[in-house]
């Protein structure tokens, strides 16, 4: 498969001339739908992506490309939109409110992995370009993005070289962008009324313009190109585990978890109903089959309570042993 041309900090020099290229942001988001999905479909002889191309009355569209009843992969959604609108949304601006009203282009690529086996865990990714813009007044840019994992049954070497990825994505563009973006998604994919994360993290940012638009962008290009070598190495070595009905209940049950931050926290999700946009894309990173218990509480010493007693905390994965 071909690899895509990628900048680095050292192919760019920064210049009062630096100016923001979005179409160039727009067509490596397009390329990295198309080889995510195919490295997915490598994994599934017998099931195969659909894709579902929309638009949005305001302006703009998308191509929505969801796997479902797979062997390896229970639902797999990746989704590429470029949207335009007239007033920033809420969710958009609320930590920049000086850009309330403004219009704006957002694009971008993200995906949902829901694996069959519990013990392969389910994965997040996006990577996004937003500018908002107002007559008279230079656009003002930045990108967001990130990838996390989430363990049903979790193994302590798949999370330790989860991060080991997340470092050295990270690593060309500042010493300094692994610790403050583990630490960011640790904050960000918690859930207050469970006090515990989604799961063993990985890496969050928003509002990313600190770099010039050149590297910023090839930072980006490194978080994304990065997602599916951090993932296909704990498919390939979980994937052949075996499980029964318990494994089964339990991964349903944690589910459960997943569609609740979802539902009441992500900045995503919020976005993309807040700007109208189409709601089966909005809603495919919800797991096919979730489930809720009443009251449940793990056995005490049981692998199902392993997974909150040692991994749903913030930790760093990568200090020495």
């Amino acid at each position: 498969m071909p690899q895509p041309t990628r900048l680095s900090v050292a192919d760019h020099q920064t210049s009062a001339n630096d100016v923001a290229d979005p179409d160039a942001a727009i067509d490596y988001f397009r390329g990295l739908q198309d080889r995510i999905v195919a490295r997915l479909s490598a994994f599934e002889p017998n099931a195969r992506f659909h894709s579902d191309t929309w638009t949005r009355a305001e302006g703009g569209g998308g191509d929505t490309r969801v796997l479902a009843d797979g062997d390896v992969f229970e639902r797999a959604g990746v989704n590429f939109s470029r949207v335009l609108g007239n007033e920033l949304p809420a969710s958009a601006s609320a930590r920049r409110p000086e850009l309330a009203g403004r219009s704006f282009i957002a694009s971008g690529v993200s995906l949902v992995i829901h694996p069959r086996n519990p013990y392969v865990p389910t994965s997040h990714a996006n990577v996004r370009l937003f500018v908002a813009e107002k007559e008279g007044e230079e656009p003002v840019w930045w990108f967001g993005g990130g990838f996390d994992l989430t363990p049903y049954y979790p193994f302590e070497e798949d999370a330790v070289a989860w991060h080991q990825a997340a470092r050295d994505a990270c690593l060309p563009f500042g010493e300094d962008l692994y610790p403050r973006f583990k630490n960011w998604c640790d904050d960000y994919f918690y859930l207050p009324h469970r006090d515990e994360t989604r799961g063993v993290g990985g890496l969050f940012f928003d509002d990313f313009n600190e770099l010039n638009f050149a590297d910023s962008l090839a930072f980006v290009q490194s978080i994304g190109d990065g997602f599916m070598d951090a993932y296909e190495p704990i498919v390939k070595r979980r994937h052949p585990h075996d499980w029964g009905e318990r494994e089964r209940a339990f991964q349903l049950y944690r589910r459960g978890r997943y569609v609740e931050f979802n539902l009441l926290y992500d900045r995503g999700t919020l976005f993309g109903l807040q700007s109208k946009g189409r709601t089966e894309s909005i809603l495919m990173s919800m797991p096919p089959l979730a489930a809720w218990q009443y009251g449940y509480d793990p056995e005490p010493g049981s692998p199902e309570a392993d997974l909150t007693e040692r991994f749903l905390k913030p930790r760093d994965w990568l200090a020495p042993a």
